[in-house]
C-alpha cells in the first residue's frame, strides 16, 4: 500500500501496561480498535473503522512476515509476531502481537482479534536484524519475488537455529 505519509524517527514507546486490540472482518478491514489502538496509531475511530489493517503498516517490515501471519491466522492457528507499526504522523511504534481467528457457531472464520502489548527491548534488538535482513532479500529480489525471497531468510534462520517460527519468536 502506498501512502504519502513519510516514516520518521520518532519512537513512541508502549507503556508496560497498555494492550492495544483490534478485530477485523476475514479481509482485513478494521471492526474495531479500543482506545489505545486509536492513540498510538495516530488515526481518529472513523478513519480506522472500515480501513484495511495495513494503514499502520511500517515499510521496515518485510513483506513475507504478513504472508506468514495471513497463512496462519486465515489457517485457523493463532499467530505471534513482533511488528514495527507506523502512525499517522510518521512515527513508530513496537509490539508484541497475538493474532486469534474468530469463529462462528460453525467454525467458519468471521474476522481476526488482534492484541498487542509492549515488547521487551532486548526483543526488538533481536529481531530487527532479521527484519533488516529479510526487506534487503525481498529489495533484491524485485517485487516479484520479494515474499519468497523475504520468507527464504526466515527458513534459513530457522534451520540455523533449529527452531520452529514459534519457538523462534518465542525465544527473543
Amino acid at each position: 500500500m502506498k501512502r504519502a505519509i513519510e516514516p520518521s524517527n520518532v519512537e513512541r514507546k508502549m507503556r508496560e501496561n497498555d494492550f492495544i486490540v483490534s478485530k477485523t472482518n476475514p479481509k482485513g478491514l478494521i471492526t474495531y480498535g479500543n482506545p489505545i489502538f486509536i492513540e498510538f496509531s495516530g488515526y481518529s475511530e472513523e478513519e480506522l473503522l472500515g480501513s484495511q489493517h495495513n494503514i499502520i503498516r511500517h515499510p521496515d517490515m518485510p513483506r513475507a512476515a504478513f504472508k506468514l501471519a495471513w497463512d496462519t491466522i486465515q489457517s485457523g492457528k493463532e499467530f505471534f509476531a513482533y511488528v514495527k507499526n507506523m502512525s499517522k504522523d510518521g512515527g513508530f511504534y513496537w509490539v508484541f502481537t497475538h493474532i486469534t481467528p474468530d469463529f462462528d457457531p460453525n467454525g467458519n472464520i468471521v474476522g481476526y482479534t488482534s492484541v498487542r502489548r509492549c515488547p521487551s527491548a532486548e526483543a526488538v534488538a533481536k529481531i530487527e536484524p532479521v527484519y533488516r535482513s529479510m526487506l534487503a532479500a525481498e529489495k533484491a529480489a524485485g517485487s516479484r519475488s520479494a515474499i519468497e525471497a523475504g520468507a527464504a531468510v526466515l527458513v534459513d534462520i530457522m534451520k540455523q537455529t533449529g527452531m520452529s517460527y514459534e519457538e523462534l519468536v518465542f525465544s527473543l
